[in-house]
């Protein structure tokens, strides 16, 4: 079986460069000047002490209810000629059970047509205007010129009451969520994401459920159509309107195109409120080869929004490490420590249930020590009050962001419906600058008291399992880790025993019998393979061959033209795409096309002179299957994992961390199905690669010809 690069996948890498310039000596004379003024008018050497902060005034924003129940908010704002509706569903977010994801579906595709329009009637009408149209599944927003709105009103508000989910865009849209999700086993921060929403509200809550591919499956459109009705009701919305518009003018439209909206009864929902984390828990999601860590400390906390805490927990979480560059966390794991780019926390208000989290994403070798000092910074915080400097950094900085965010007369409306929402009080937003400036030493303590709990948390962790996890044991209350799928699945202790006198070896010995046997794969002299694919909705093809387990072509193509082509003679390779090439005759490269000239590189792992090192790592479960977990560690300490099918002995599976110029090492993975008997050789029909671009990569036989003649130009190199 063929081994596929990173590089066969990619239509070129971009660099750029950047100098920097020094004025050390400008610097220097600037000092003095300073230095002069200041001892010569003392009395400005001091950084004024900061006034005392006042209420702000918000622009206004008028709000009415219609007579099914629609609370409208008007903000106006006649700088451009431009209005935008935003209508938003009150209700929780509900369990979704089997169907998990089933109400973003629903969202997607209430855009898609109409009792009267199709898709494309709905793009052309919205694209005529100029406007924006975007249905989700807790509402649906619209945005034009304000003389275009009345059409735009009439395009919205036929989509709001007659969507008719055509079956068609339905399959569609399922398909590309499950092209979404096949990404999620190669993407460590999905994966720990998904844990930790398991792990600390449970799969009872809605914000603990995952969504797998069964899921997708099973959903219908007689359920998409249930909760559109169940749920888009005016007494279970709100309705923003901003722009430039009157609140007369706002009245008289919301009056025309939504007072006949029929309201209806809203099912009451009632989650229990997630139990409360006891003792440190260790959690680990598996990703072979990767060479970074996705480290989540994280459990569920009682904030609501507009709480009395919110505030001050805010600055507290600042303070910690909530997005300002002076944040503790960032400071010491990567100032100090320099083990991450960014390490960052967060301590969100949600009406059902809030969260704490904390992490970083780091190196393999210094996993342990980062959730160490995760852990130092939150406990540090509960026991040593911070500095008057520290806490007016984070002022400073809280009060610039929000000073900022009034620019935007969304901010406006915003603020005005989460009063209404979550019952704050009317002067809330206007008096936030004097809370904040409020926030005093002992209240960062007594938050951190409060919210901080580094030892009761879900430490959860996505990376490469061989590589970390014995590490972790230490932080585990019971000294026990427990594992999950990239689903937030657990997974039960290995229960299948290791037939004796197995080893990595063998199991490669029983691929080669399975495929045909060594005598007829070493008669192999040449093999050439052609794919096609689709990539974005375009048709593209990939040929590759190789000749004598020396020479390797491989040329990507799209509308018949070449776009990307490698050529390697056995000494030196050519390498270019688009008009472009450039000769290579040394380096990673040239190892790489080495290895690729292989039309079945398992058997140099067998060879006496090998530069390969295998190792067993045991049974793994890939979709459903067991499978042997093989090491195959290179010469130059690269390592690269296969999975062989159990039960046939197939290779199903690869896994392949490599580096990316200016870039983070990217994780590869492969999935290798539909055996086909070729020249008497069960050859693979169908490759899936994750990891290299956002969307799978699907490539399907046209054909494969072993021991053909290959025209010697597809080897040449100069």
């Amino acid at each position: 079986m063929k081994k596929y690069s990173i590089y066969l996948l990619f239509m070129g890498v971009f660099f750029m460069q950047c100098s920097k310039k020094t004025t050390d000596g400008m610097v220097d004379k600037g000092t003095e000047m300073v230095k002069e003024v200041a001892s010569e008018t003392s009395w400005r050497s001091g950084v004024p002490s900061p006034g005392e902060a006042r209420a702000i005034q918000l622009g206004e924003a008028n709000s009415f209810d219609l007579s099914n129940g629609l609370k409208v908010i008007v903000v106006e704002n006649h700088k451009i000629p431009r209005v935008s509706y935003q209508l938003s569903l009150n209700n929780d977010q509900i369990l979704e059970k089997d169907q998990v994801g089933f109400v973003s579906v629903a969202g997607s595709l209430m855009g898609t047509g109409t009792t009267t329009k199709s898709k494309a009637d709905i793009d052309a009408a919205v694209d005529f205007i100029g406007a924006r149209l975007s249905t989700q599944g807790s509402g649906v927003f619209a945005s034009g010129l304000k003389k275009h709105s009345q059409k735009l009103l009439e395009v919205m508000t036929d989509v709001l009451y007659n969507p008719s989910f055509p079956e068609e865009e339905f399959k569609k849209i399922k398909t590309q969520t499950i092209s979404g999700l096949s990404q999620t086993a190669s993407n460590a921060d999905a994966m720990a994401g998904n844990v930790a929403g398991v792990l600390n509200y449970g799969v009872n809550h809605p914000y603990g459920e995952i969504q797998t591919e069964d899921d997708v499956n099973n959903m219908t459109i007689e359920n998409i159509k249930k909760y559109y009705n169940t749920y888009f009701k005016p007494n279970n919305a709100y309705l923003i309107i901003v722009g430039d518009v009157t609140p007369a003018e706002a009245k008289a439209d919301a009056e025309k195109y939504f007072a006949s909206w029929k309201s209806g009864k809203i099912p009451a929902t009632n989650y229990s409120a997630p139990a409360e984390v006891k003792g440190s828990n260790v959690a680990f999601a598996n990703k072979d080869g990767a060479v970074q860590s996705v480290i989540r400390i994280t459990y569920p906390v009682n904030l609501k929004p507009g709480a009395d805490d919110q505030i001050k927990s805010s600055v507290m979480n600042s303070i910690l490490g909530g997005g300002v560059f002076s944040g503790r966390l960032m400071q010491n794991l990567r100032e100090d420590k320099a083990y991450t780019y960014g390490s960052r926390s967060s301590l969100s208000a949600n009406s059902l249930v809030g969260n704490f989290n904390a992490g970083a994403s780091v190196r393999n070798a210094v996993t342990d020590s980062s959730v160490y000092e995760i852990l130092y910074e939150m406990e540090r915080l509960r026991t040593e009050p911070v500095s008057a400097e520290d806490i007016q950094l984070v002022k400073n900085s809280m009060a610039g962001g929000f000073a900022r965010s009034l620019e935007s007369p969304q901010t406006i409306a915003r603020f005005a419906r989460n009063i209404y929402k979550f019952n704050l009080p009317a002067d809330y937003y206007e008096t936030y600058l004097q809370k904040l400036d409020a926030v005093s030493i002992a209240d960062i303590q007594a938050m951190a008291m409060k919210y901080i709990r580094p030892e009761n948390a879900n430490i959860v962790v996505a990376g490469s399992k061989d590589e970390v996890a014995a590490n972790l044991i230490k932080f585990d209350a019971d000294g026990v880790i427990d594992f999950y799928d990239a689903f937030g699945k657990k997974l039960e202790a290995q229960e299948t025993a290791m037939p004796e006198g197995v080893d990595a070896k063998a199991i490669v010995s029983d691929y080669i019998d399975a495929i045909g046997g060594m005598a007829k794969v070493k008669a192999v002299k040449t093999m050439v393979s052609k794919y096609k694919a689709d990539i974005m909705g375009q048709a593209a093809g990939m040929e590759t061959g190789q000749k004598d387990n020396k020479m390797f072509y491989m040329e990507m193509s799209m509308g018949g033209n070449i776009m990307q082509e490698q050529r390697f003679d056995g000494v030196q390779a050519k390498v270019g795409g688009m008009g472009q090439s450039q000769t290579i005759t040394e380096g990673p490269e040239i190892d790489a096309m080495k290895e690729q000239a292989n039309a079945f590189g398992q058997l140099l792992y067998l060879a006496g002179d090998s530069p390969y090192t295998i190792d067993l790592k045991g049974i793994e479960d890939v979709k459903g299957s067991k499978a042997y977990k093989v090491q195959v560690t290179k010469a130059s300490g690269d390592k690269l994992y296969e999975f062989y099918d159990v039960k046939n002995n197939l290779l199903i599976k690869t896994m392949l961390t490599q580096d990316v110029p200016g870039g983070e090492p990217q994780s590869i993975t492969t999935e290798i199905a539909d055996y086909k008997e070729v020249s008497g050789i069960m050859v693979p029909h169908k490759v899936t690669i994750l990891g290299a671009m956002p969307f799978p990569l699907v490539m399907n036989a046209e054909s494969i010809t072993l021991n053909g003649t290959i025209p010697a130009a597809k080897f040449k190199t100069n």
